[in-house]
């Protein structure tokens, strides 16, 4: 009987090895079917460990992003270029004054080949209009605040 060359993940070891041997696969970028059917079972095997570990579940969506631009190697530049974006507006994303767009998410996305809910998230922007404030729940909005005169 064969063995399979590939079987549920049962280990965070194995889950690295498959995401690192997926990521082998789609640098590729082949044509081939036979590499496709292992690209589409690897995505599977890592989505299903995904959902049931949730280690991308509570991710800052920031923090992903900075985690796919050294994965892969991408410098602000490139990534401007990619989303149609000013270098100025993905340092400002990734500096937390400015939130992802849905199409940046869907750009993101198709990119980086992971699931739009990634980068859709909620996380605090940091606003400059408060930031001499101490109270980061305040902080973090655009609401003038009024003194009590």
């Amino acid at each position: 009987m064969e063995t399979l060359k590939y079987k549920v993940i049962k280990t965070e070891a194995q889950y690295w090895d498959y995401c690192n041997r997926l990521e082998e696969l789609v640098m590729q970028e082949s044509n081939d079917s036979e590499i496709e059917e292992e690209i589409d079972l690897l995505t599977l095997l890592i989505e299903k460990w995904d959902e049931e570990h949730n280690t991308l579940g509570k991710s800052d969506p920031v923090e992903v992003l900075k985690y796919l631009m050294a994965e892969h190697k991408l410098k602000s530049n490139t990534l401007a270029d990619l989303l149609g974006v000013s270098k100025s507006f993905i340092s400002e994303i990734l500096n937390y004054k400015k939130g992802f767009s849905k199409e940046n998410i869907w750009k993101l996305s198709q990119h980086f080949k992971v699931k739009q809910e990634l980068f859709n998230r909620p996380y605090k922007l940091k606003s400059a209009a408060n930031s001499h404030l101490k109270n980061a729940s305040v902080m973090n909005t655009l609401k003038q605040l009024r003194s009590a005169n």
